[in-house]
């Protein structure tokens, strides 16, 4: 079955258009239409696959986050950067919160690199991953237990003190009923961490269908800062702060020349992650990658 929107996934407009078509590189070769909300600002996959037809389109040895695989180039830079990534996602957790240690939920937790590390950090962090493959990898390969994300709908009220979705949120087919969750289940003083893709970023509008980060049709929606402003807004919950994600332009450049066939594609796709970057560095909502902190709004009486 598939999904076929006819309102804005996020603030429910009529006023919809297609943007451009991509392919899905991964598995299928299939092509996908994105669709663009005029009011929010969101991009869609259109027709996309419904929650149960959509574990096929994660099977492949090409999957980093559930294989962790370090197979070429481009793969091996991305197990580099992430060792270097862990610190300091555990630097803002702390510079954001307050907290040396606390209670931690990271939902999508993949081979559980991030869980593992939080937890020699003496964070007391659990973990959700909903792929089989990735969550046996977690306990081999990073000695950690990750549940279904079933539990996650079971979850006691105001259970964590951070919650991490670290390019989770693109994937999760009922949107507006997981930031209702995720509002029960963060204590009232709690930040809740989520980090996505940006189209508006100048690497994205350089690559167009071609962008890696489209990911279709794994990725459900794609995101700009005005979309996830609406959406965080309906739902009761308040901006911190933006910080950009610098190595994801460079790892999204080079695997879009990958797509490409680009001869010179490693040359071409660091002049693009730099120029991306340099623009970032003046708007920082132009970052190829963003993580928004987010925390429930006080409620005055």
């Amino acid at each position: 079955m598939e999904k076929h929107y006819t309102n804005c996934p996020v603030c429910h407009s009529v006023n919809l258009k297609h943007a451009l078509t991509a392919l899905d590189y991964t598995v299928c070769g299939k092509e996908f239409e994105i669709w663009q909300c005029d009011d929010c600002t969101v991009r869609f996959t259109q027709n996309v696959p419904d929650a149960e037809s959509i574990p096929a389109y994660y099977r492949s040895d090409n999957y980093i986050s559930h294989t962790n695989t370090q197979k070429g180039l481009i793969n091996r830079m991305y197990h580099l950067v992430r060792k270097l990534t862990l610190s300091g996602k555990r630097r803002m957790i702390v510079s954001m919160t307050g907290l040396t240690a606390g209670k931690l939920l990271d939902i999508g937790a993949g081979t559980g690199a991030f869980l593992r590390h939080m937890q020699a950090s003496g964070w007391a962090a659990s973990g959700l991953e909903p792929d089989e493959a990735a969550r046996k990898q977690a306990q081999t390969v990073n000695k950690v237990e990750l549940s279904t994300p079933e539990s996650f709908f079971s979850l006691p009220a105001k259970s964590f003190d951070v919650i991490t979705l670290w390019h989770v949120l693109e994937h999760v087919h009922e949107l507006h009923g997981y930031l209702e969750q995720l509002k029960l289940v963060v204590r009232p003083e709690g930040k809740v961490f989520i980090a996505v893709p940006n189209y508006t970023s100048i690497d994205a509008g350089f690559y167009r269908n071609y962008w890696a980060a489209y990911d279709v049709p794994r990725h459900l929606y794609h995101f700009s800062p005005l979309s996830l402003k609406t959406l965080f807004n309906q739902h009761g919950f308040e901006l911190q702060s933006i910080r950009p994600m610098w190595y994801d332009s460079f790892y999204i450049s080079f695997l879009s020349e990958r797509y490409k066939k680009n001869k010179l594609g490693l040359l071409r796709g660091l002049l693009v992650a730099f120029y991306s970057n340099l623009v970032a560095f003046i708007n920082k909502e132009r970052c190829s990658s963003l993580i928004y902190i987010i925390h429930k709004k006080e409620v005055n009486y």
